[in-house]
């Protein structure tokens, strides 16, 4: 048992290696960033938070970029610093959004984690119309529907910013999980919904900096991901991988 364990935590450590390098670059930026707004900052209890949930969601995402089922632990754990962060913050949309993520990202990707990474690699899609047709007014429904739910039941301050981000995230989240690339598309929709989310959260005095920082690297990471991830063509051709069809 305890070599099985052992194999298995080597395992996860061996999915950090083998990434694109500008994914490298992008996480080390990252830490910077996050490491000048927390010393610079009052270092409470929800700013470590923040930083752990920070620092880890950005190795979760560049691990989905990379395709490496390392993303599922990483994602659970950031998820729980980000419920914790939305619900200092008023943001309960944002707690959703964390717990549609390990649904939809998280615990498929640890349920299958040793076959997570061909599967998904090998499995590819594209959108069709049909598809984008549904996608969009989905994220529209829940939008609407989120953001009014939220403004009348809870004290949120910011119900149709917290639902545009839910919304685009939760599509973004059920299009990864059936391993269409086409979710690049709404993560960098997500991002941009996230950041003004954050950055108003932040400019009413609700939540540290460290969030729409982070909201920021996650949009050059969606914008990376089109050209070196193996979720592309463009990337799938350096990696020596069939192009998806």
């Amino acid at each position: 048992m305890e070599n099985k364990q052992q194999n298995y935590f080597s395992w996860l450590f061996e999915q950090l290696k083998g990434w694109p390098q500008q994914n490298y670059y992008l996480f080390w930026f990252a830490l910077g960033c996050q490491l000048m707004t927390l010393v610079n900052g009052k270092i409470t209890e929800l700013a470590i938070i923040s930083f752990v949930g920070t620092t880890l969601g950005v190795l979760c995402v560049l691990a989905i970029n990379a395709t490496k089922a390392v993303n599922g632990w990483l994602g659970l754990i950031s998820a729980a610093c980000f419920i914790y962060v939305g619900f200092s913050a008023k943001n309960y949309l944002s707690m959703l959004e964390q717990v549609a993520y390990v649904l939809t990202l998280d615990l498929p990707v640890l349920i299958s984690v040793r076959t997570w990474n061909n599967n998904t690699k090998d499995h590819l899609k594209r959108f069709g119309s049909q598809q984008w047709i549904i996608s969009i007014l989905f994220t529209l429904i829940v939008w609407a529907i989120s953001a009014y739910l939220i403004s009348h039941l809870t004290n949120d301050p910011r119900p149709i910013y917290d639902g545009m981000a839910f919304s685009i995230s939760l599509t973004g989240g059920i299009v990864c999980f059936l391993r269409y690339n086409n979710q690049y598309f709404w993560w960098l929709f997500s991002g941009i919904a996230q950041l003004i989310l954050w950055a108003v959260t932040f400019s009413q005095g609700d939540a540290s900096l460290a969030m729409a920082i982070n909201s920021s690297i996650y949009v050059i990471n969606d914008i990376l991901a089109f050209t070196v991830s193996p979720w592309f063509n463009l990337g799938r051709r350096k990696m020596g991988l069939k192009e998806i069809s």
